[in-house]
């Protein structure tokens, strides 16, 4: 089966319209099928950006990319206009390495980042470890500096930190970029709540007191306003105009301009600056956590506030 000019047109288009270019079912953030998402992972670790391409919402693009490419699957990744392969090429290519020259990234060294995990932070994952079988404590910080703690099974490529009793493991790539992570936890309704502070973002952070939050919400002052805690700690208290930081807020923020002001609070505000540190990481300029969080709102602001 042949393309007519038309889509072809279309493709090559799509395909050069970024050096690194991904067909894939869903996009980067919310892929659709377990494939995709384990190209995107990858990509992820490597490149701060790339272009997706979501075929589910356009059958054409979904069916001729497979003629054009000769494969017959998806996801398809394509680098400087030429068709790399499928999910197993890709995978395959970043075991061995290829993947890194193909993508003009550098090749991690292994050394072992400085990491500090605190006595809380100790505690919590003592807590979980019984629970995580023969998996070990694993960092992942990605090309966006976006930091992810899990057990999972340790690789042979994966070097070992140890702090405060904790031993955790992380990939090369990630431990250029994690030297200096201060691990902290502390507890919410839903268990412990880890808090990890990146030094490498590079992020420009204002932590804001409640008195000077009064004065903006009363000023009219335009921001958005989220609040990082769960459900249950929402119910017993919360401001108003805020809204919960949930995956569908999270998504909706990464489509905001970078210039819109973003405010953050939590309980004490330690989970607050984790979450502000995240979105300034994506290049938001204008990112503010809450000192003392709603605990200090309550004490200093609205006594009608519940404290917990």
């Amino acid at each position: 089966m042949d393309l007519d000019q038309a889509t072809r047109d279309r493709l090559a288009d799509l395909i050069t319209s970024d050096r690194v270019v991904l067909f894939m079912k869903g996009g980067r953030d919310a892929p659709r099928c377990g494939f995709s998402a384990s190209v995107c992972r990858i990509l992820d670790h490597l490149l701060p950006e790339y272009v997706t391409v979501d075929v589910l919402s356009d059958a054409e693009i979904r069916e001729g990319i497979k003629i054009l490419s000769s494969w017959p699957t998806i996801p398809q990744l394509y680098v400087d206009g030429a068709f790399v392969g499928g999910a197993d090429a890709v995978r395959e290519m970043y075991e061995e390495g290829g993947l890194f020259a193909r993508l003009g990234v550098e090749v991690p060294d292994a050394t072992a980042p400085e990491i500090e995990i605190s006595e809380a932070a100790a505690e919590a994952v003592a807590d979980l470890a019984g629970k995580a079988g023969n998996r070990d404590l694993h960092l992942s910080v990605d090309a966006r500096l976006r930091n992810a703690l899990f057990f999972a099974p340790t690789s042979e490529a994966d070097l070992r930190v140890e702090s405060n009793g904790v031993v955790l493991f992380v990939d090369p790539l990630t431990a250029r970029r994690a030297d200096g992570v201060q691990i902290d936890a502390e507890d919410t309704p839903d268990g412990p709540g880890f808090l990890i502070h990146n030094p490498n973002t590079g992020a420009s952070l204002l932590e804001i007191g409640v008195q000077e939050l009064r004065a903006r919400l009363d000023a009219g002052e335009r921001f958005e306003l989220y609040d990082v805690r769960g459900p249950e700690e929402r119910a017993s208290a919360c401001l108003d105009g805020s809204r919960l930081l949930d995956a569908e807020a999270a998504a909706q923020i990464e489509t905001f301009d970078r210039g819109t002001p973003l405010v953050f609070y939590s309980h004490h505000g330690r989970r607050s600056r984790a979450a502000a540190e995240h979105f300034a990481a994506l290049g938001f300029r204008s990112v503010s956590s809450l000192a003392g969080g709603i605990d200090a709102w309550s004490r200093e602001i609205d006594p009608s506030e519940p404290r917990y």
